[in-house]
């Protein structure tokens, strides 16, 4: 990864990124516990033809970790203060996990700053997360978490990696050995408490509490990238086609045999389809009267089968695996409600 961390101060804490390359820019957002470092594979790849920015979330990596905000709507705020720091003032947002959450919630807070977006494995489209993420909201979850972050447990943790992955990776699939080195992250107590805040701010005991399928119809002028994995068992695979449906006219990749990070699985193809993406694509212009006009419309009631209560993946829709030539248009419609879409946290 040839950008080298830099440090810039935002309202007193110092928030670490990376950048590299010219070209139109193209902001990259990881996901929970996670850091700029997720995007390895495939930074430089893509910086032979953007300015590719990646930072670390506060709370995360070598960001400052203050006892602070961190809901979705106050990363949404930091991506547009390190935007302006940098002099950027429109720009295609890929976002993975939770950084899909805050990917969408920065196009919603500042809709005149995005051309694009493409959403990898995004969270905010229903309620199943793993099992891990829903103990983490529960109280006593912080002393727990210390205890299994301690030394003598991560060293065991760290000897058993070989033999978890080989037994199935604790329900992580082909993630198991990625997510189980994320989590000795925790044993700081800055990034621990960071995790908890960040969490709690985006889930409780019974999942997700996030979304931005209420509001996908505002999204009908912005080009909508998707990309899933079809063994992805930190968020449900089937929250990639929710996406898909949620946001008019989008497109959608699906990764057999990848898990919560396609990124990482075939990173040649992911660097293929952001390209493809960006090259086929207008940028999207925002226009005030087009957003006002819709908002007063409202969200179109469109009879569409809800999605299962268990958060089973749903049928995927026809894509060839390994080609971006085979990214389609979505219908122009947005799902029912169901019970487990409750209302975005923090709103923007």
């Amino acid at each position: 990864m040839s950008g080298q961390a830099q440090f810039i101060e935002v309202h007193g804490y110092r928030r670490a990124f990376r950048m590299a390359g010219t070209g139109p820019p193209l902001l990259l957002i990881h996901g929970i516990t996670d850091s700029s470092g997720t995007w390895a594979p495939v930074f430089d790849a893509l910086a032979e033809h953007y300015t590719v920015i990646a930072p670390d979330l506060l709370g995360h990596g070598e960001s400052d970790k203050p006892r602070g905000d961190y809901a979705v709507a106050a990363y949404a705020n930091g991506m547009r203060d390190l935007l302006s720091i940098l002099g950027i003032e429109r720009i295609t947002v890929v976002g993975h996990s939770l950084g899909g959450g805050v990917a969408m919630q920065f196009a919603y807070q500042f809709p005149e700053k995005v051309e694009r977006i493409a959403l990898v494995c995004p969270a905010g489209m229903g309620a199943g997360v793993h099992p891990a993420f829903r103990l983490a909201t529960l109280a006593g979850a912080g002393p727990a978490l210390m205890a299994i972050t301690s030394w003598p447990v991560r060293t065991v943790v760290t000897a058993a990696v070989p033999i978890v992955t080989a037994l199935g990776g604790l329900g992580l699939g082909p993630d198991a050995e990625y997510v189980l080195r994320l989590y000795g992250h925790l044993a700081d107590t800055g990034a621990r408490n960071a995790f908890l805040r960040t969490i709690r701010a985006a889930a409780d005991r019974r999942g997700q509490t996030i979304t931005m399928l209420d509001r996908g119809y505002l999204a009908a002028h912005l080009p909508t990238l998707v990309i899933g994995g079809t063994r992805d068992t930190v968020i449900p695979s089937g929250h990639a086609n929710r996406a898909y449906r949620a946001f008019p006219g989008s497109r959608i990749e699906i990764f057999a045999g990848a898990g919560h990070f396609p990124h990482h699985f075939d990173p040649d193809r992911f660097v293929a389809l952001i390209h493809a993406f960006i090259e086929e694509t207008d940028p999207a212009v925002f226009d005030p009267l087009r957003w006002q006009r819709t908002l007063r419309r409202g969200r179109p009631i469109v009879a569409l089968p809800s999605p299962a209560p268990s958060d089973n993946p749903a049928p995927t829709p026809s894509v060839n695996p390994a080609s971006a030539a085979s990214i389609g248009p979505a219908p122009a419609a947005v799902p029912a409600r169901t019970n487990d879409h409750a209302p975005l946290t923090a709103p923007g």
